[in-house]
């Protein structure tokens, strides 16, 4: 029986070991890669959102249609024909701190499909608790679903790696949390999400088979690794896995280039989320910039140390990268080769970045002075509040061969300050100086002031998924009213088109939205 007409292919759960042990109670779980698990039947559960064009593109329906079941298979209350669905294993460094054993605490993974020669997991988001749940329920809530499902939509959109979100399902039972982690815990309304990736694998999957001494286990998944997502690769042995290290590296750095790029913030750049794929993963407390503020976090949990700021994700993406090369450590055993690459990082991620930022600027032509310029821009930035999508999406107003007064030159981006009377002289001498240099150096570009605008337009979008944003549509989604959230999904498929019916959403961060829960502050269960 294959209701849905789709080519199964399970091919982790074939390839790697299995957990012995099928009672579905919390444990470590030794010498495996995952654990036979059924997800929790939900009381009553409703569809919110189906991505119907990634159902046509995944073979599962006719990019109309709802497939036969759907709701009942992805809200768990059945598992899909001659399929087993299972948790995955794995650990990872939390904050900077080994944590040992994590797993898919509130992740089940339904699937595989392949269809058009690409490869499709389907896993279900707070489907019930698993061997690896821990102290937590494996449920969640639907704040946390809408922001996941609009943010990885809006990610791909923005061509962002990421994962993807195939359905929102609303379970009908009450789940109970602690939003901010200060004792008010109290029940939500609780959700199922369906995300899909052609792997889940983690950092993490790797780190746990070495810290507990797996190496038969590492080296088959480092082949099956390499066999199903890099059959680039041809080399063998210990240069199959250094070579995989290297195309993980520059994979990882591509992705953060882009999170920096659109002032996209993660929020917990944990080792166990950070895809071996160079995927956007896990969007929990995650943050878009409002104002450029390269010392900002979302998360409650790292307001301390701002470990994963805005600033630091390029840093950390080499750190991360660090402890997967010592998880790849007992296959190679030789330490020159992982710094080699892990040196390589540094070049080619700055590299990386001054092409983005040249792009962002509308310059086609590298010039040896740019970097000052670019430098020279990111610590103005931060002296007032300026709104970061907003600055970029207008710099592309300026016109080569006018001649600007002073007194207008910062005209053409002053919708994105915040407070303009906030701008001391002593400021606004340092923008004229800049926009002087900016267009001195813009002078010097062959292309035209409009086609110059259309290229800054299709890498700096107009519209992102911006805090306050988000939370307005949970507020109404909590009262049961999706229209909010219908809107932004629609919104958020083309953010760099202009897109005149929501012009309104293209605007600065409201007064309101500074302090509010949701919108400036989230905690690891957002």
């Amino acid at each position: 029986m294959n209701p849905w007409s789709i080519h199964i292919d399970d091919s982790f759960s074939r390839q790697l070991p299995a957990d012995p042990i099928l009672e579905n109670h919390v444990r470590q779980v030794p010498h495996a890669s995952y654990s036979f698990v059924t997800p929790k039947a939900p009381e009553n559960p409703s569809l919110i959102a189906f991505n119907h064009a990634l159902a046509e593109e995944m073979g599962i329906s006719d990019g109309t249609t709802l497939p036969e079941d759907a709701l009942s298979y992805l809200s768990g209350q059945q598992v899909y024909p001659e399929t087993h669905s299972y948790a995955m294993r794995y650990a990872g460094h939390q904050f900077g701190n080994w944590a040992g054993q994590l797993g898919d605490g509130r992740a089940i993974n339904l699937m595989e499909i392949t269809h058009d020669q690409r490869r499709y997991q389907l896993q279900l988001k707070g489907a019930g608790p698993t061997p690896y749940s821990r102290r937590a329920d494996g449920f969640a809530v639907l704040r946390s679903s809408i922001r996941e499902y609009l943010c990885s939509e809006a990610m791909h959109a923005l061509g962002v790696p990421t994962t993807r979100a195939l359905s929102l399902v609303l379970s009908g039972d009450q789940v109970l949390r602690d939003m901010l982690y200060d004792g008010n815990a109290a029940y939500e309304p609780g959700a199922i999400l369906c995300r899909v990736a052609p792997s889940f694998l983690r950092f993490g999957n790797y780190q746990v088979h070495a810290a507990n001494n797996e190496k038969e286990i590492l080296q088959k998944l480092v082949d099956y690794t390499i066999k199903y997502f890099y059959p680039e690769i041809q080399s063998t042995g210990k240069d199959a896995v250094l070579e995989l290290l290297r195309t993980v590296m520059l994979r990882t750095a591509d992705m953060i280039v882009h999170w920096q790029r659109v002032g996209f913030v993660h929020g917990v750049m944990n080792t166990d989320n950070m895809s071996i794929l160079g995927l956007t993963i896990d969007y929990g407390p995650y943050g878009w910039l409002d104002n450029y503020d390269p010392d900002w976090t979302p998360n409650t949990t790292d307001r301390q140390n701002r470990r994963y700021r805005y600033g630091q994700q390029p840093y950390i993406g080499q750190w991360n990268l660090a402890q997967l090369a010592n998880a790849f450590y007992p296959l190679v055993e030789e330490q020159q080769p992982f710094i080699d690459i892990l040196n390589e990082y540094r070049e080619y991620f700055q590299m990386q970045l001054d092409a983005m930022m040249r792009a962002k600027l509308g310059w086609q032509i590298e010039q040896k002075a740019d970097s000052d310029l670019i430098m020279r821009l990111e610590r103005l930035l931060p002296q007032t509040e300026v709104d970061m999508t907003i600055f970029f999406r207008e710099l592309a107003q300026y016109e080569k061969a006018k001649t600007y007064r002073d007194e207008e030159l910062l005209d053409p981006i002053a919708s994105a300050f915040y407070d303009m009377s906030t701008v001391t002289d002593d400021i606004r001498s340092q923008w004229i100086t800049w926009l002087r240099d900016y267009l001195q150096r813009t002078q010097q570009e062959e292309i035209s002031d409009a086609d110059r605008a259309k290229a800054m337009h299709q890498v700096n979008p107009k519209y992102v998924l911006r805090n306050y944003m988000a939370q307005m549509a949970i507020d109404d989604a909590e009262k049961g009213n999706y229209t909010l959230f219908h809107e932004l999904e629609e919104l958020l498929k083309r953010p760099y088109n202009e897109q005149s019916d929501y012009q309104k959403w293209y605007a600065k961060r409201p007064d309101w939205a500074r302090s509010k829960v949701g919108c400036s502050m989230l905690s690891c269960s957002s």
